[in-house]
């Protein structure tokens, strides 16, 4: 789980707990939720979200032991993670993720996807792990360390060689931004860093906007994931990626085709006098499959 604090103007979201801060569903829902009660925040627009959290661990990715013992969640678990980076990168405030413990494979992914990453020296590392353990990196999260990863060769490293990233490495390889000596120094870091955002008091709807035009490749392959893409078709499902347009959360839904005939779900995807007239997701159409549907209420 995790918890949420407020301290003037910086909401502080923290991985609570000892353990490995598995992204399972429930723990995503957990922080899928804060973000949701951040974005509804009167004061969101003027604030900067840090995330944290205890332990010797920042997140270490997707709870494979539980995926193992029912294949189904790895898709449940991958749609949630996709839906809350893509909240993240729409939050309309700045975002700082303070790594005080090692943080792999998706839990690296999620620290990526904040604007900037503070790291411990002491302790911990970076480490994109799917070489290690037979797995192929899916589509998205290459998309997200080819846009936050500038170098070739440290993408190569990342990502072929499955280096264990210091801090003091992240910061020659330019993802991280600053190092400290202990985990309390890195929060403490993130919170001066975030005053100094605070202070020069810019409008978080533009910030978060110019954030998403940066980061539209990222929000396409997230919209587009071509392994989801391929079960979605093999069950005969679609994909509905939309965005509330009001709060601007993110909610993406699988639909086989009994669920879709289902009226209520049909309206909900396709808009009518309620929360389905509002959302929408601004994306390249292109980027999508000939036979997946994405609705928008402004074509209406």
């Amino acid at each position: 789980m995790c918890t949420l604090e407020k301290r003037g103007q910086l909401f502080l979201l923290k991985l609570a707990g000892d353990g490995e801060h598995r992204l399972n569903p429930t723990l995503l829902d957990s922080i899928t939720s804060a973000i949701t009660q951040i974005r509804s925040d009167p004061s969101s627009s003027q604030s900067v979200l840090i995330t944290t959290s205890d332990g010797k661990f920042f997140s270490n990715g997707y709870d494979l032991a539980l995926a193992d013992s029912d294949p189904s969640l790895r898709v449940v678990m991958d749609s949630k993670l996709r839906s809350l980076v893509a909240d993240l990168i729409s939050l309309p405030m700045p975002t700082i993720a303070a790594v005080t413990g090692h943080a792999s494979a998706a839990g690296f992914v999620l620290a990526m996807s904040h604007d900037y990453v503070l790291m411990r020296r002491d302790r911990g590392f970076l480490y994109m792990s799917e070489l290690d353990i037979e797995l192929v990196i899916p589509p998205w999260f290459a998309a997200m360390i080819r846009m936050k990863i500038g170098s070739p060769a440290a993408r190569r490293d990342v990502m072929l060689t499955a280096e264990k990233v210091t801090a003091e490495r992240g910061l020659e390889m330019g993802i991280v931004d600053s190092s400290y000596g202990s985990a309390a120094e890195t929060v403490e870091g993130a919170v001066k860093l975030g005053e100094e955002l605070v202070r020069r008091g810019v409008d978080g709807h533009v910030y978060g906007g110019m954030r998403e035009a940066l980061l539209k490749q990222v929000l396409h392959t997230i919209g587009s994931n071509e392994s989801v893409s391929n079960r979605m078709r093999n069950s005969g499902s679609k994909l509905y990626v939309l965005k509330n347009s009001v709060i601007g959360e993110t909610v993406i839904k699988h639909l086989n085709k009994e669920q879709e005939g289902n009226a209520e779900n049909f309206k909900f995807c396709t808009g009518y006098g309620g929360i389905g007239g509002i959302l929408r997701y601004q994306l390249d159409m292109t980027a999508f499959d000939e036979d997946m549907d994405v609705y928008d209420d402004e074509s209406d």
